[in-house]
């Protein structure tokens, strides 16, 4: 069978899950590896230690509400808003009158003194 033939799952899709064992060189790497970690404190061993004998974290207590009286909930009458209202936008300027609709819904601002209105009306798709 010739290579060109075959999909891309060929070169893609691995077909070996065995692991393989590693070399004598590979063994001291990590071995090293092992002593720097432990040297540093943070090997996986050291660190799992520390985690089962933390104190110094503090964690918040859920309240018990068993018992509690729950006939009156505490609510509030007043809604406060995040930010006071946007002053609005308005034209005061009398150059622009209106605005017209060209194809495709297009609004186009009509001027006072030309004839916009009327090109804009007489246009053809």
């Amino acid at each position: 069978m010739s290579m060109h033939l075959v999909g891309p799952y060929m070169t893609t899709t691995q077909y070996s899950r065995k692991k393989k064992k590693p070399n004598a060189k590979q063994q001291r790497a990590q071995e090293d590896h092992d002593k720097w970690l432990l040297k540093m404190g943070v090997h996986p061993e050291q660190l799992a230690e520390k985690k089962a004998n933390r104190k110094d974290v503090k964690t918040m207590d859920v309240p018990s509400y068993v018992g509690r009286n729950t006939n009156r909930i505490h609510t509030s009458d007043r809604i406060d808003g995040v930010a006071p209202a946007k002053e609005r936008k308005v034209y005061t300027g009398d150059l622009i009158v209106g605005i017209g609709t060209m194809h495709k819904s297009n609004a186009v601002p009509i001027m006072r003194g030309t004839n916009e209105a009327k090109e804009i009306a007489k246009m053809r798709r």
